[in-house]
C-alpha cells in the first residue's frame, strides 16, 4: 500500500511540474514595412531550443526558425531566412521572434514550442495573431437575410459574409435594441483561390423577431484600422420574404 501509495505521489508530481509555454502578445497589429516582435517564456526548460511556427487559418502549421541560446545560428525552415525573419534571447528561457519590414502575407498565427524532457513531449503553446494593416483594401461586406422557408419553421438566420485580403477580421452580426434569441456562431477563414479570405457570422433568431422589423447590424473592420464596414437589414427592407 505504501509503495502504492508513493507511486502515486511521484506520477502527480511529474504531471503537475509538466512546463507550461507562455507566449506575449495575443494579438500583434502593424503597418507595412515595421517590425513584429512576440515573445515566448519557455518555463522552466532552460537546455533546449525554441521552435517558431506560422499557420493561416485552414492551412497547416510552417515552421519557421528554431534558436538556442548556446548556438551561434539561427536554422530556417524551407522558405524563411534572415534577415526578414531572426531570433534573439533575453534568458536562457526567453526568446523573441523578430520579423522585419513585414508585409499583407505576414499576416498569420504564429506559436513556438519546445520539448518538455520529463514528459517526453512537445509542450502546448499559446499563440499571436499577427495583423499587417497599412495600405489594406476595405473588406467587402455581404449580408444575407433569412429564406421563406426558413422563417416557415419559426427560426431565421441572418449571415454577415466578410470578403477580405487578409485571414483576420472582426466580424458582428448583431441587433441593436434587443440581444438574439438563439446565438451568434463566427467561422474561422476560409482562404479562396483568388487569395481573399472570407468569414461569416451567423445570426439565429426566432421567426416572431424578425417579424417585428427589428433592426439588426453587421459590422467588420481589420485589426486597429479606423476604417469599419457596417451594413443594417430588417424585414422591411427585404421585400421577398414578406
Amino acid at each position: 500500500m505504501l509503495l502504492t501509495l508513493c507511486a502515486l505521489i511521484t506520477a502527480l508530481t511529474c504531471v503537475s511540474g509538466v512546463t507550461v509555454v507562455t507566449q506575449k502578445p495575443a494579438v500583434v497589429t502593424v503597418r507595412t514595412g515595421e517590425t513584429a516582435t512576440m515573445d515566448c517564456n519557455l518555463g522552466t526548460v532552460t537546455n533546449w531550443n525554441a521552435c517558431w511556427y506560422k499557420q493561416i487559418p485552414g492551412g497547416v502549421p510552417q515552421y519557421v526558425l528554431r534558436w538556442y541560446h548556446g548556438w551561434s545560428s539561427v536554422n530556417y525552415g524551407s522558405g524563411f531566412s534572415s534577415p526578414k525573419f531572426t531570433s534573439t534571447h533575453q534568458s536562457q528561457s526567453e526568446y523573441r521572434l523578430i520579423i522585419n519590414t513585414v508585409e499583407e502575407g505576414d499576416s498569420a498565427v504564429y506559436y513556438c514550442k519546445t520539448w518538455d524532457n520529463s514528459a517526453k513531449e512537445f509542450v502546448p503553446q499559446q499563440r499571436t495573431k499577427l495583423i499587417v494593416t497599412n495600405n489594406l483594401p476595405p473588406p467587402v461586406l455581404t449580408v444575407f437575410p433569412p429564406s421563406t422557408a426558413e422563417l416557415q419553421s419559426n427560426k431565421a438566420t441572418l449571415v454577415c459574409l466578410s470578403s477580405q485580403s487578409v485571414p483576420f477580421a472582426d466580424v458582428a452580426n448583431h441587433c441593436a435594441t434587443a440581444p438574439p434569441s438563439s446565438g451568434i456562431s463566427t467561422s474561422t477563414a476560409v482562404h479562396r483561390p483568388d487569395q481573399t479570405f472570407q468569414i461569416s457570422s451567423s445570426l439565429t433568431i426566432h421567426t416572431s423577431d424578425w417579424n417585428m422589423d427589428q433592426l439588426y447590424t453587421c459590422k467588420v473592420s481589420l485589426g486597429s484600422q479606423t476604417s469599419t464596414q457596417v451594413k443594417d437589414i430588417n424585414k422591411s427592407s427585404c421585400p421577398t420574404d414578406s
